[in-house]
């Protein structure tokens, strides 16, 4: 049995707190919070293990909030013009290089990767995607 003094001292959100339960329980070990609003909470009898199922809602609830609110922002950044991801490792004059070397067989994909630092699995992609002469 895991006993706490007040239940936000388990954790920092409710989906951490819902996580470290469904941990205590997989290990058979059960929690009881004595003082605050948590103090219902006894995972060692039924009332108990409800008010939990009840939170383990709530922070699925929040993640999906979280999730749409994620997925709205990147549309609106999106919208906005604004690349995410990565920097590109290359830029476009050294992939426009990289084939006039390829083109005039000058040099070849592992040692033009070799001399722009990049492996060759990057030098590759740059120059299959993107504007050809």
């Amino acid at each position: 049995m895991l006993v706490a003094w007040k239940l936000d001292r388990l954790g920092r959100s409710l989906i951490d707190l819902v996580a470290l339960v469904e941990e205590l329980r997989r290990r058979d070990i059960g929690l009881r919070v004595l003082t605050g609003l948590g103090a219902m909470i006894d995972t060692t009898k039924a009332d108990g293990r409800m008010i939990l199922g009840i939170f383990a809602v709530l922070a699925e609830f929040e993640r999906e909030l979280i999730r749409e609110r994620t997925a709205a922002g990147l549309a609106a950044a999106r919208a906005r013009g604004a690349r995410l991801g990565r920097p590109a490792k290359l830029t476009p004059s050294q992939i426009e290089q990289a084939r006039i070397w390829l083109d005039q067989r000058h040099r070849t994909r592992k040692q033009i990767a070799t001399h722009f630092n990049v492996h060759i699995a990057t030098l590759r992609r740059a120059i299959n995607s993107g504007p050809k002469n």
